[in-house]
């Protein structure tokens, strides 16, 4: 996962689940395959993964979630 241009302070965001690393030669977060099938609920660790990597590079953008953002019902 990964956000252009990278925010300021991306590389610290607190992702999970805690597999997750920020990877600095590609510049971006990487939940490693082999660690999600492991998990106890893999569904949930990418879940997980995906949503702390957007809120992360949508709070450190300062991206307008209200207009960009939808609401499941």
């Amino acid at each position: 996962a990964y956000a252009v241009p990278p925010p300021e302070g991306i590389a610290q965001a607190k992702i999970e689940p805690a597999a997750a690393v920020w990877n600095t030669e590609m510049g971006e977060f990487i939940l490693p395959y082999g660690a999600a099938r492991r998990s106890g609920d893999p569904e949930a660790a990418l879940v997980a993964f995906l949503n702390t990597t957007y809120d992360a590079s949508a709070r450190l953008a300062g991206w307008d979630r209200e207009n960009l953002e939808r609401r499941r019902a």
